[in-house]
This record gives structure tokens, C-alpha cells and sequence, in this order.
């Protein structure tokens, strides 16, 4: 098994059709669950286009191995479009509450080290009627990753009209667990660990799951850059 977190920048009707007919298992031999998103910017305001940009794509995906990653990016017409994009390729390594589109997945499946790299990746689908309240604790997290020193990539995505996820890279398992837990030593640190708090005293999501990985490979160029992921 092996995951997969891809961006790219694609006409707006390619990644509205991949929105509406995500990639499947029974049409993409050797996946087993994709989701397909429409990046947002991190702390964009709630009513912009920053908010769902149909030009831009995220997909995150479970494979049953790499070949099955590199067959779906040669010969699949999605999978082309992201070849032209950036990915990098994930081992799993735990996970916090479940999916149910992902229901094969242990608690914990390895270890790691404190100083080491790793991407977390969130995936929730939103009770519409708890979206302005989950917005008035999320934003604030939200602006706390993406400017945290220890990420090095922080985005969140959306597909209509419920699941929203968000991906982050961090130089060290340490820095990302200090922020979880409020201890960054950078101001404000508490957000994300408040609305934890919040989100268990009246959860904000029918379904809601944190998955933590070890980065593998990266391929490809985001926004001019490379080296976005702190390899081992």
C-alpha cells in the first residue's frame, strides 16, 4: 500500500469533472479510494475565489502499490493532466478517528523519530449547518499552520459541497506535535488545541480523520519550487 498527494494547475472544467467523478477503483486498476479537491488558500477570505479555485487541484489517494501510481499518471487522462503537476508518494503511519471510504487502515502502522519529516493530511466531511462556526475556529488555525516555521507546504482544499481537507509538510514530527498541542512558542499558540476542544464538545463533521505519513519521493514542480519535501 502506498498514498499519494497530488497538485496541479488544470483548465477549470477538467478539475470540475474530476470533482463531480472522482477517479474509482473499478475504472483505475489498483486504487483503492481518491479524493479530489479544489485548492483553497489558507486564511483567504470566507466569500473569494481564493476560496475554491477550480484551476487548481488537489488529490489525495490510496494505491494497492507504485506501480499502480505510475500506470495511472501514463495512461489515464486524469492521471496525465497531474503528471504535469507535483506529488510526492507517502508511507502511512497512523492514523487519528477513521474514514469510512478507508476502512483498511490500522491505528498505527510504524515509528518515527521526533526530528524527522512528516505530512499530515486531514480529511472531514462538514455538518452545513455547523460551517459558520466551524469557520470561526478554523481560520485561525488555518492562518496558524500556514505560517508556522516548521511547515514548509500548508494548504487546505474543498469539494463541494461538504468535504473539506487540508495538507501540511513539516521539517520535524516534533514541530508539528508542538503545535497540535499548543506549546510552538509562537504567538497564539493555542488555536489549533482550542478547537480541538471545541470540535469534541459539538463536533463540526459527520465525519472527521487525521492521517500522519513519512514522505518517500517527491516528483515535479509546485509554484516554481522543488525540494518542498524534507526527504530523510
Amino acid at each position: 500500500m502506498i498514498h499519494t498527494f497530488h497538485l496541479a494547475e488544470l483548465p477549470a472544467a477538467v478539475t470540475a469533472r474530476a470533482l463531480l467523478r472522482p477517479p474509482s477503483g473499478i475504472t483505475t486498476p489498483g486504487l483503492d479510494h481518491a479524493e479530489c479537491l479544489a485548492l483553497m488558500r489558507l486564511g483567504a477570505p470566507t466569500v473569494s475565489l481564493d476560496r475554491l479555485q477550480l484551476r487548481r487541484i488537489a488529490v489525495f489517494a490510496q494505491w494497492r502499490d507504485e506501480d499502480a501510481v505510475d500506470r495511472f499518471l501514463s495512461d489515464d487522462v486524469l492521471g496525465r493532466h497531474l503528471a504535469t503537476g507535483w506529488h510526492v508518494r507517502l508511507e502511512y503511519l497512523r492514523r487519528w478517528s477513521r474514514l469510512a471510504a478507508l476502512p483498511g487502515l490500522p491505528a498505527r502502522a510504524g515509528d518515527w523519530d521526533q526530528d524527522e519529516p512528516v505530512v499530515a493530511v486531514t480529511v472531514a466531511r462538514m455538518r452545513l449547518l455547523e460551517v459558520p462556526r466551524f469557520l470561526r475556529w478554523g481560520k485561525p488555525v488555518e492562518r496558524q499552520v500556514r505560517d508556522h516555521p516548521g511547515t514548509t507546504l500548508a494548504l487546505a482544499a474543498f469539494r463541494p459541497t461538504h468535504t473539506i481537507s487540508t495538507f501540511s509538510v513539516w521539517r520535524t514530527v516534533r514541530e508539528m506535535e508542538e503545535m497540535v498541542h499548543g506549546h510552538s512558542g509562537v504567538p497564539a499558540d493555542r488555536r489549533h488545541a482550542d478547537a480541538m476542544v471545541e470540535r469534541r464538545r459539538r463536533d463540526f463533521h459527520h465525519e472527521f480523520a487525521t492521517f500522519r505519513f513519512r514522505p518517500l519521493a517527491e516528483h515535479g514542480t509546485w509554484e516554481g519550487r522543488t525540494g518542498i519535501v524534507p526527504l530523510r
